[in-house]
């Protein structure tokens, strides 16, 4: 199984961008020993419709279309569930013993994303109730990937 994290924007160089791929390289290290193939960063730009409607909808069409046939999908949305890394991991495992040909996680842009994607999503992750910039929400949820790799081989990074 791959698992495929899917953003709107673009990260700039600097410390995010050295953190994200960090997490990126010991997610996808320790996922090997259980079958996953990778973990990848899709960037998708940025619409720059005028109208904020239009920008989700065209961002949301963007990501619906890199999402494998049959792949567990999961949006972060700040109203989704705020899960326990455990539970993650659980999810991860789930999708796997599903044979999941992957398992997408979706970051939208500043202005949401289009309804019917957030139906799509069989899974809505949220880090809190706090507003969170979309550079740090990827950092944090490629460390809780990594992290639930960690969980699922029982490799002592997590100790709850």
């Amino acid at each position: 199984m791959r698992i495929i994290v899917a953003a709107i924007g673009r990260l700039k160089r600097g410390p995010e961008t050295e953190l994200s791929e960090r997490y990126r390289k010991r997610a996808a290290q320790t996922g090997r020993q259980l079958g996953l193939r990778a973990v990848e960063i899709v960037e998708i730009r940025e619409s720059r419709a005028a109208d904020a409607a239009k920008r989700m909808l065209e961002e949301s069409i963007a990501l619906a279309n890199i999402i494998p046939q049959g792949a567990g999908v999961a949006l972060l949305d700040g109203g989704g569930d705020n899960l326990d890394s455990a539970s993650l991991a659980s999810q991860l495992a789930k999708w796997r013993s599903e044979d999941r040909p992957a398992a997408v996680f979706l970051i939208g842009g500043p202005d949401g994303l289009a309804a019917s994607l957030r139906e799509e999503a069989e899974l809505r992750l949220s880090f809190g109730a706090a507003t969170w910039p979309h550079q740090l929400v990827r950092v944090m949820l490629l460390e809780q990937l990594y992290r639930a790799a960690t969980i699922l081989t029982g490799h002592p990074y997590h100790r709850a």
